[in-house]
């Protein structure tokens, strides 16, 4: 790719922000949407290539993306770093903020260490429009068999976790929500957070996917998705980070204006989209997005393949 245009870039962006977010793949929709396009899009925009600007630049976008999640849940996250710093100060695992701290610690790690392992090979060997269909339709599957089974739950037997609290601030709620999360063992935590591996395969979500385990696990729709941008926030921006040195390189030479505006882009909408989304559990489920992903997955496999 020797070059990436405005449009592109402010197009690619401003998917990465809301796909990452919803539980419909940012990976997928990144290798997919340039493929289906077709023209200089596919050319352009191929996650597959080897020492692929592109890979660089959507994967740099991810700062923006977690930038996003950063101020959107500012409050919670100098909770959860306090809480972290008094836990190793202390050497005790007591306080709401001290249990949410850790349980993010061991959620994170499996999907770190595999990504470190597998991300290479998963992306050069998957990485393309039609293994991306097929996974984003399993992606739909996943989702509506994870609300199946939340469904066929006796209410009676979830969690506490799942128990919703009173109205109040947002600053209240917020809180009496990561005291919720906090009451989950660790082992439960880092189940849920394993399930970020499978976000590995382009058309598989992050967020769908930890969404679904945490239903399992007795939370409710609400909790679910929180728990689920906290995991996310320091996976995103690792992965981004690692990133960065690309795109200042060789990688990225030719496309830093292009990049910035992507990034904004990425910005603005991932902030829209977790915004929209905490509301919208509040009340509803994972369905429609289970919908569209089995349709828009199909529908791109068969267009795929007869083509």
């Amino acid at each position: 790719m020797s070059q990436l245009s405005y449009l592109e870039a402010i197009v690619v962006g401003a998917f990465q922000g809301v796909t990452e977010l919803f539980p419909v793949s940012s990976l997928g929709h990144s290798v997919l949407v340039p493929a289906l396009v077709g023209g200089r899009w596919a050319r352009d925009l191929d996650v597959s290539a080897p020492e692929s600007p592109y890979l660089a630049f959507i994967v740099g976008l991810h700062v923006a993306t977690a930038a996003a999640l950063l101020v959107f849940f500012w409050r919670d996250w100098i909770r959860i770093i306090t809480g972290f710093a008094s836990s190793v100060r202390h050497r005790r695992i007591g306080s709401p903020a001290e249990r949410l701290a850790w349980l993010l610690v061991v959620g994170t790690i499996p999907v770190g260490i595999s990504g470190l392992l597998l991300d290479h090979l998963f992306r050069t060997t998957l990485g393309r429009p039609i293994p991306a269909a097929a996974f984003l339709t399993a992606n739909g599957l996943v989702l509506y068999l994870g609300e199946q089974l939340r469904k066929r739950a006796d209410a009676a037997t979830l969690s506490p976790v799942a128990a919703a609290d009173a109205p109040g601030s947002a600053r209240d709620a917020g809180a009496a929500a990561d005291a919720r999360l906090s009451r989950m063992s660790l082992g439960r935590g880092t189940l849920i957070g394993a399930a970020q591996i499978l976000a590995l395969l382009p058309g598989i979500s992050r967020s769908g996917a930890t969404m679904v385990a945490g239903l399992l696990r007795g939370l409710s729709h609400e909790d679910a998705a929180r728990f689920s941008f906290l995991l996310a926030t320091p996976v995103i921006l690792a992965a981004g980070a690692l990133k960065i040195p690309d795109l200042t390189g060789p990688l990225g030479a030719g496309i830093h204006g292009p990049i910035i505006a992507g990034s904004i882009a990425s910005l603005v909408s991932a902030y829209l989209a977790v915004r929209f989304l905490t509301r919208y559990f509040e009340t509803r489920t994972l369905t429609p997005f289970a919908i569209y992903c089995a349709v828009f997955g199909a529908a791109s496999l068969i267009w795929l393949l007869a083509h």
